[in-house]
């Protein structure tokens, strides 16, 4: 049987990171498309493919023929009032979360349809569920994305399943200005049923599950992974 072929839009840090090497580890090739090259290429499995898809879409002739998953990665955690909120940061957001996220999907979309069985994935946010202070901003344009995959999951049946992960907090880069000291890092722990933070391998796991084979029978789903804050009081 032929090695898969994944697609990663962001893949060279945090949960992007964690989910290329996974795939790789695992045996399927995988192209990641990112800014930077950093750490990307260290598997012989993985291509890079430096492109900021906020400027320059990505073009069908970019990528492999046939592709067996695809996973939008970037995201933004911009909060504060909405004393503080203005156009240029709400449709910078929405860029990168929503309108880049559609035309990635819309160059990978002959690739995916021409393996019979692929499968788009995108990230969320736990703010979107479960409502958050400050968080105007960035829940606005993930619950943007949790309706898009419903959206699409409908209009690409069969061909391709669409899913989404909403995750809590994670230790990433993007999120280290708010784990940045053992109070910090405690105080967010306590906010969660399961008393810890995220981890990368948290979210790349589940997402390695829905990109592939056993989760066959899985689409339009928001999948939840943010130690019980959306759905359980403790």
């Amino acid at each position: 049987m032929d090695a898969k072929h994944y697609l990663v839009v962001g893949g060279s840090h945090g949960i992007g990171r964690g989910l290329v090497d996974r795939l790789a580890e695992s045996g399927s090739a995988v192209t990641v498309v990112s800014r930077a090259a950093e750490n990307s290429d260290a598997h012989p499995a993985v291509s890079h493919l430096s492109c900021d898809v906020t400027e320059t879409a990505l073009q069908v002739s970019q990528l492999p023929d046939r592709l067996d998953g695809f996973a939008y990665c970037p995201g933004s955690i911009n909060l504060g009032p909405i004393r503080q909120l203005n156009r240029d940061k709400m449709v910078s957001d929405y860029q990168l979360n929503v309108v880049s996220a559609v035309e990635c999907l819309q160059a990978a979309l002959p690739a995916l349809k021409a393996s019979g069985n692929g499968a788009a994935l995108f990230f969320s946010t736990v703010a979107v569920a479960q409502g958050m202070t400050m968080h105007a901003s960035v829940s606005a344009v993930k619950g943007a994305l949790e309706g898009l995959t419903r959206s699409l999951a409908a209009e690409l049946s069969p061909k391709v399943r669409v899913n989404c992960i909403a995750p809590g907090l994670t230790q990433t880069p993007l999120s280290e200005k708010f784990l940045s000291s053992e109070q910090k890092q405690s105080a967010m722990a306590e906010k969660h049923p399961l008393k810890r933070v995220g981890q990368v391998e948290d979210i790349a796991s589940m997402a390695a599950f829905l990109l592939g084979s056993e989760a066959s029978w899985v689409t339009g789903q928001v999948v939840r992974v943010d130690g019980g804050m959306s759905a359980v009081r403790s």
